[in-house]
């Protein structure tokens, strides 16, 4: 006789609790209450969340930085509604500090687990695993773990009272003491796969993502993966299924699984569902005054630019140059004082008209980014250009993004726009040599040394930059990026671009 069970996984829902498209300000078939009204759960379901909650919808950026006016928990109140059992922390979770997180967990009803995350402040009700008896007597082990590159990219002031311990030996420790407790074990990895599905190829040398790892040394039956947003219904490494969700709430997997009673059978399958078009009416109703603040609140002018900016398509922005990247650079130097700026955008393209809302700013700026200032020379510059430069390949003599920016995860991000500097890419010579050209703005030389400002998620080294992890910090700023451009287009209204780009593609 088997006993069968199901669990439904969501992950990177990175505050997309309505069915809302912010950017576009129209409807769409996602959010997490939109999965609430999709999913019905029965008493042999769980239902779990791998983490990257809150951070990445104005929805979720007004409620944090508006806490006086109380309310409840946005993201909270939705997994409430969706019957969470069970979650982890994600990387980005820890944007906002030790408060954040507590509060967070406080107003959830399911469980935290990360067994690689220490407290140290002993106010976080987090728990290393669980095990989750079925009614039919299945046990269900389950172990949370956020990859560890955490300590690499988050401000040192949000990591002061939690430490993050190593994402593999966390996971192995917890493999080692779930087996004889349970008949099916499962591991929430934010974290994801570093080798190709289709050829096997290793990725990144990072430790980073390694779910094919553990799904190899470990001895788990079901891996939840997360943080690179793919969408993988389900694959089998050895005896381990390992399923992925797309981010932003658009879809989840639904996992069945059976095992024969006093048997060592167990049949696993799984798939990607779409979150529905359909919501119950709570929490829908109780928090859509704080939507419609929200709404407003977008819909403000901050004011002016010197003319629109069409929305630009990213080969043509890496090969002509962009005028929003060229807009956040100049509020970066005007910010701190550096000498050299260089800033990222998003995966989606996006324009700014003439008037500029809070709305244009949270589509073209979508990162809860600081600001750090970092001693660099020209030998270090060059390497970041060169870096930047093998964003772009040749086929047949016409340019194109490559694959390295393209697979597994889409990370059109890890491309840099930079001033302060003139320089130049010649696509026909090979990567890491591709740079011809690199004077001051001025076209000086660029000698000594020289105060470069980034993102804290750039000068922690992440993309390809690890150059940077090595370079003096000068200076770390605490504000957001969002506030910082909003705050410059406010006080300089109406802001004259730049007429020319500092850079230059040759192919």
């Amino acid at each position: 006789m088997a006993e069968g069970f199901e669990i439904y996984f969501t992950s990177d829902t990175h505050g997309h609790v309505f069915p809302m498209d912010y950017a576009m300000n129209r409807p769409e078939a996602s959010g997490i209450l939109n999965m609430a009204g999709d999913i019905a759960k029965g008493p042999d379901t769980l239902i779990i969340d791998g983490g990257d909650s809150l951070q990445g919808t104005p929805l979720i950026q007004y409620y944090l930085s508006h806490k006086e006016e109380g309310g409840p928990h946005p993201v909270a109140e939705a997994f409430n509604a969706l019957g969470l059992d069970y979650f982890t922390l994600g990387n980005h979770d820890f944007n906002f500090g030790y408060e954040v997180i507590r509060d967070y967990i406080r107003a959830m009803r399911a469980r935290c687990i990360c067994a690689n995350v220490e407290d140290l402040r002993g106010e976080l009700a987090i728990s290393p695993y669980t095990i989750h008896l079925l009614p039919g007597g299945m046990r269900i082990g389950i172990t949370g773990i956020v990859t560890d590159h955490v300590n690499i990219w988050e401000q040192p002031q949000n990591l002061e009272h939690l430490r993050v311990l190593d994402a593999y030996e966390q996971a192995a420790e917890m493999s080692r003491i779930l087996r004889p407790l349970c008949d099916v074990s499962v591991l929430i990895y934010h974290g994801g796969l570093e080798e190709d599905l289709i050829t096997g190829k290793k990725l990144s040398d990072s430790r980073e993502n390694i779910a094919c790892e553990l799904a190899r040394k470990l001895d788990y039956d079901i891996i939840l993966t997360g943080h690179q947003h793919m969408s993988i219904g389900g694959i089998f490494l050895g005896k381990t299924l390992m399923v992925q969700p797309p981010a932003n709430a658009g879809m989840y997997v639904h996992i069945s699984g059976r095992r024969e009673k006093d048997g060592d059978a167990l049949s696993l399958s799984s798939e990607l569902r779409r979150a529905g078009e359909r919501h119950r009416e709570e929490p829908y109703a109780s928090l859509m005054p704080l939507e419609e603040k929200v709404q407003h609140w977008l819909d403000l002018p901050v004011g002016e630019l010197d003319r629109p900016i069409e929305p630009e398509k990213k080969l043509e922005a890496a090969l002509f140059g962009s005028s929003i990247a060229d807009l956040f650079n100049m509020v970066q130097l005007e910010e701190t004082g550096a000498d050299i700026s260089c800033t990222s955008l998003g995966n989606e393209p996006i324009g700014l008209e003439s008037t500029v809302s809070m709305r244009d700013i949270s589509a073209a700026y979508p990162f809860a980014n600081t600001l750090v200032v970092l001693e660099v020379d020209r030998d270090v510059v060059r390497q970041l250009l060169e870096r930047c430069a093998s964003y772009l390949g040749l086929r047949e003599g016409r340019p194109e993004i490559s694959e390295e920016f393209l697979k597994p995860k889409v990370e059109h991000y890890n491309y840099d726009f930079f001033s302060g500097i003139r320089y130049e890419f010649d696509l026909r010579r090979p990567v890491g040599d591709r740079v011809t050209l690199l004077t001051r703005a001025d076209g000086s030389p660029l000698e000594g040394k020289l105060r470069l400002c980034t993102s804290n998620y750039r000068a922690s080294g992440t993309g390809g930059y690890e150059v940077l992890s090595s370079c003096p910090v000068l200076y770390r700023g605490s504000r957001e990026m969002p506030d910082i451009i909003t705050e410059y287009i406010r006080e300089k209204s109406p802001v004259k671009l730049p007429e020319s780009h500092p850079f230059k593609v040759i192919f």
